[in-house]
Formats: C-alpha cells, structure tokens, sequence
C-alpha cells in the first residue's frame, strides 16, 4: 500500500496518475462500518479495474474547530495503526491529509474539486453521514450538485447492531463501561494497544505476578481502569494473560495511570520489546485491597478467571 501524506495546497505531482475509487471518512477504530464502505469501494474498484484510494486525516477535525489540544485526543486507533488495518483490507493508496485551518476553510465546491476531482477519483464512496464542511449544505445529499457528474457516487446505509449504530461514538462508550466485547463484536477484532515494555516498581514480582508495564502512545484511548483478560504479542508470538489499567491505589494514592500484563506462563526479560495488547474480557474493576494477603487472593481468582475464559473459548 502506498501511503502518501498531504498538506494543503498539495502539489499535483504527488498525485499517482489513473483512475481510482475513492473512499472518505475519518476511520477511526475501521470498524465494520467504516470496513463496509471500504469493501464496496473495493467491489467498485475490481468492477472499473482501477486502484482503491482512501483518505483520512492525520488527527481529528475538532482540534481545528473546536481549538481542542491535539495531545489530549485520544483515539481508537492512531494513524500507524489505521495504516495497518487500511492495508489488510488492500486497499492500494492511502492519502493522509493533514488538517489545517487552511484545509478547513474550503468551500464545499472546492473540496470536491481538488479533494475528489483532484486525485482522480472516478467513483466516491462515503457513508450516508459523511460530510465535508457544514453538515446543512456539504452532506451526501449535496454531493451529486457539487460533483456536476464528474464522477459517480456510493452512498453506504447505516449499519446497526442490536439497534445500535456501529459508530466510533459508540465504541467509546462501550468501553468507557467496559464492555469490551461489545467493543469489539462493533470493531470486527479485538481492541489493541501497541507500546514498548519499559520498567516500573517491580511490585508484581514480590506478589508472585510480574507483569510487563507496557508505555503506549498517549494519543491511545484505553478501555476504563480495571482488570482484563488479554493476549500479548511478544516477538510475533501471541500469549495469554491478564491486565490492569490502573493506579495501584491499594500502596499509595496520586499514581500515575499504568498499563500492566502479567504473562501467563511466561518468564522471559522483554524490557525494551515492542509488544501489542488485544483486550478480550473485562473481568472486575480496579479496587483497594486492606492489604497484600488480600489482594494476593484477588490476583489469584484473576488468573483463575483469565485461564477459564480461555477454556470457554477454546484457546
């Protein structure tokens, strides 16, 4: 996949010649709605034997408008990790566009011409809520005025779960609770975090549970503090385990939030490893113990619930 980063106003010569379809939306978490819209233009693609083109933006629209500090925005899945995911689901070129105020400020007929004309784009496809620039007047239902037939255009329904929209909205909220399965039957994966393990206080290894505290980009929005089943992947090996987001409340108040994976049945030194977290079950929120004994007790159901989870599932 190629991937090519865009600052407006772009130079034409970045643009790869030939006919493309092209898919809009922000993508955040590729979810199974954002991975219908891009499966049918991928179907569009095959059918007019042309390459598939996605477009995203390099961080959320709101920092623009709403002046919302970029380094508090948490998101489902960070640019490397769309990249990631726009590439298993083949998709052949992948423009980033970063979001200015210069980017921002473009009139709907603009945006069509440079952003949709301009890189070639011979059909479009969007979901029915995409937008792109005031929702009254650059909606789906305004593009065909804006496009003056210079391309056609694929309007992808809303797909609803147990009467929900599967929406990044929702998703949060899912796991704001969570309900990480729930999350993830909406994701069409498992949630993942990637980070590098890195030291910490060395507690769980006085408990009898070391864990990997893994350091994550802060631009990863995590599931609510508690603890989970997970798999960790260590050198491309997966391996079960169980995890906690948290603050150790139990020794000392005012912490800073850590991301802990005691590895089940593994012993190795991985310090400076690059790993990825899939969370899979949300087993118990974070609690204060009265003292190590009992939490000892607790970490020992947790493995107990952990290794039973995945005895239910067959791994």
């Amino acid at each position: 996949m190629e991937i090519i980063h865009i600052h407006h106003p772009y130079d034409t010569s970045k643009i790869p010649k030939g006919d493309v379809v092209l898919a809009l939306g922000f993508f955040d978490g590729v979810h199974k709605g954002h991975q219908e819209v891009i499966e049918l233009a991928k179907e569009e693609a095959l059918k007019k034997n042309v390459k598939l083109a996605v477009m995203t933006f390099n961080h959320h629209p709101s920092v623009v408008f709403q002046k919302i500090d970029h380094k508090k925005m948490k998101y489902i899945t960070t640019v490397d990790q769309k990249e990631k995911r726009m590439a298993s689901l083949g998709v052949d070129i992948l423009y980033v566009i970063e979001f200015t105020s210069s980017f921002a400020s473009l009139s709907p007929q603009a945006f069509v011409d440079e952003y949709m004309v301009g890189l070639h784009a011979t059909t479009v496809v969007a979901g029915f809520d995409y937008t792109y620039g005031k929702p009254d007047v650059a909606n789906m239902t305004a593009l065909p005025t804006y496009a003056k037939g210079r391309f056609d255009i694929i309007e992808v329904e809303k797909l609803s779960r147990c009467d929900k929209k599967v929406s990044s909205t929702n998703i949060r909220e899912m796991m704001k609770k969570g309900d990480i399965e729930s999350a993830n039957d909406f994701l069409g994966y498992h949630y993942e975090t990637n980070g590098v393990v890195v030291h910490g206080d060395k507690r769980g290894r006085t408990l009898g549970f070391p864990t990997a505290n893994i350091k994550v980009s802060p631009l990863s929005l995590l599931p609510v503090a508690g603890v989970y089943v997970v798999k960790i992947k260590v050198a491309d090996t997966w391996y079960k385990g169980m995890a906690q987001i948290g603050y150790n409340i139990t020794f000392e108040s005012n912490r800073p939030k850590t991301i802990e994976v005691n590895i089940l049945d593994f012993n190795a030194d991985i310090y400076g490893e690059n790993v990825s977290v899939e969370w899979l079950y949300y087993l118990r929120g974070e609690k204060k113990f009265d003292g190590v004994e009992d939490l000892i007790t607790q970490l020992e159901q947790d493995e107990i619930d952990t290794r039973e989870y995945f005895k239910k599932i067959g791994d």
